[in-house]
């Protein structure tokens, strides 16, 4: 049974968090993860890197096809300047790090419970929530983002010349509410 995992392989939870195997004993795995924290499982609840590239069972496309198509990325509110939804967007990114990945993957998931398609969400890609994301016009970036953080799309585009401060004030304050599970989506590595 300890053939599933190797030292220095990597396994996978269910909910598709990454560790890098340690040692393998009397059926526990022993994990560590880039930051150094130690955890250790036992053997039937993790996943190795075999059988977690084969669960990628062709719905994939279908799935990200269906994020792509999200209400928080149709529902872009008329009237707001591409530029300043661009620039807002842009400097979101570079204000709260973290910030855009948060919200691609926050709108998959809301995306994914709307076509009841649930059950999906603990295989999702973190890389490929934001590749949907960047693909999207810069008007439905900032509505996505604007959708997380409770705020008004107009609002932010509206702020897309001002200091650093006001827009990093609306991104705390937006975010605020969420901030155990966005602090814990950072710590996560990006699959």
């Amino acid at each position: 049974m300890t053939e599933r995992f190797r030292v220095g392989s990597t396994a996978y939870t269910k909910d598709g968090r990454a560790y890098t195997v340690e040692e393998v004993d009397g059926g526990m795995v022993y994990c560590s993860l880039p930051n150094g924290t130690e955890t250790d499982f036992p053997e039937e609840s993790l996943i190795n890197e075999t059988e977690w590239a084969s669960r990628s069972d062709g719905q994939e496309d279908v799935i990200y096809s269906r994020i792509k198509k999200s209400k928080a990325y149709s529902s872009s509110a008329a009237g707001i300047n591409g530029s300043a939804a661009k620039k807002i967007v842009q400097r979101a990114d570079s204000l709260s790090p973290g910030i855009l990945d948060y919200t691609a993957y926050t709108v998959a998931i809301s995306a994914l419970k709307e076509s009841g398609h649930g059950d999906y969400i603990e295989h999702l890609s973190i890389i490929k929530c934001r590749a949907a994301f960047d693909e999207q016009p810069p008007v439905a970036r900032l509505s996505a983002l604007a959708h997380v953080l409770d705020a008004d799309a107009k609002i932010l585009a509206n702020v897309a010349d001002h200091g650093d401060n006001l827009i990093s004030a609306m991104l705390t304050q937006g975010i605020t509410p969420q901030i155990k599970a966005f602090e814990d989506f950072c710590d996560r590595p990006r699959k």
